[in-house]
């Protein structure tokens, strides 16, 4: 499984979560059957030991990509992403999709303040920035905070 994962290295669109508003109640509903489906197993012991594996299972992260200024705008803006990609490897696919030239800089940032460093995984910076499910990155061909 590990190599079928490593396999798909492109960020893929989180097709059934495309609407802005039908984000929460879908989640809610698969939510609902998450639970639905942990409650046949009563053991205490059990339990947390099968909703932690429920947690890694999930491997990717939905990214909320945001263009700003002049920059290209781009149709999917909800991607899922892997936990250990690099803000790097992010940027590369970004200037891939948006057919920017490799001379073309392009800045991610986090909260619409800091940029992350190169080497940063998203899955880091979803932990200590995510919010709603989701993780929110502004990118742009320009310096514009921090």
């Amino acid at each position: 499984m590990a190599e079928a994962e490593e396999q798909q290295q492109q960020p893929q669109p989180a097709a059934p979560q495309s609407g802005g508003r039908s984000d929460g109640g879908e989640e809610a509903a698969e939510g609902g059957a998450a639970a639905g489906a942990a409650e046949p197993g009563p053991p205490a012991a059990g339990s947390p030991g099968t909703e932690e594996p429920a947690g890694d299972a999930k491997k990717k992260i939905d990214v909320l990509l945001k263009a700003v200024g002049d920059t290209p705008i781009m149709k999917t803006k909800k991607w899922a992403v892997e936990r250990t990609r690099t803000i790097q490897g992010l940027v590369d696919f970004i200037k891939k999709f948006l057919k920017l030239m490799a001379s073309e800089q392009l800045f991610i940032y986090v909260n619409q303040s800091f940029a992350p460093s190169p080497d940063q995984e998203v899955g880091t910076l979803y932990e200590c920035f995510g919010s709603d499910g989701k993780l929110v990155l502004h990118y742009c061909k320009t310096q514009a905070w921090g």
